[in-house]
């Protein structure tokens, strides 16, 4: 099965290019979905709340859709880019956020579930991103035990390519790059 993200560098495909090709369908499966699940689970039509809505709630509502826009695209910005793993500590730490954005703006109850939830999340962050470092530490390790040369001759090495141009042995001329003006 082949991930969001490689099927994106596959077919050469943006992030807002897979958004517009989406968006779309999900719409108007919730435009024909929606109203039969509410009914279902609420046992009212979507017609009835209608009638009492007020501005404010309009208002807020369509707050809500802006915000759930924005947070479709920063997702689909993260898809491709992050691996999977990655891209599950980014959902659970908006969720962490939206808690604890609805604890201190609305005085939404945080129970001792919820709490405990937040930190083993969090926790789970932090421990993966020290095993992403430790093994970024290790592959670092491997490549200089592998070449047989430590961190300061490669340093070495390569200020010296720096200072001399590359050579072409076969033809003798040596491959410096010329910017042309245009």
């Amino acid at each position: 099965m082949q991930s969001i993200g490689s099927l994106q560098t596959k077919y050469s495909i943006g992030a807002f290019e897979l958004l517009s090709k989406t968006a779309p369908i999900q719409a108007l499966s919730l435009l024909i979905f929606g109203p039969f699940i509410d009914y279902y689970l609420s046992g009212n039509l979507v017609s009835t709340y209608m009638k009492t809505i007020s501005w404010g709630a309009i208002l807020f509502i369509l707050i809500s859709c802006a915000l759930a826009v924005f947070c479709n695209i920063s997702q689909y910005l993260c898809i491709g880019r992050f691996s999977g793993v990655s891209f599950q500590v980014l959902g659970h730490m908006k969720t962490v956020c939206v808690l604890t954005l609805g604890w201190l703006l609305f005085d939404s109850e945080l129970t001792f579930k919820n709490i405990m939830g937040m930190l083993v999340a969090v926790g789970g962050m932090v421990v993966y991103s020290w095993a992403v470092e430790v093994e970024k530490a290790d592959i670092k390790a491997t490549l200089v035990v592998k070449n047989g040369l430590t961190e300061e001759e490669l340093n070495l090495l390569k200020d010296g390519m720096e200072d001399h141009p590359i050579k072409d042995y076969k033809l003798g001329e040596s491959k410096e790059i010329e910017v042309l003006d245009i």
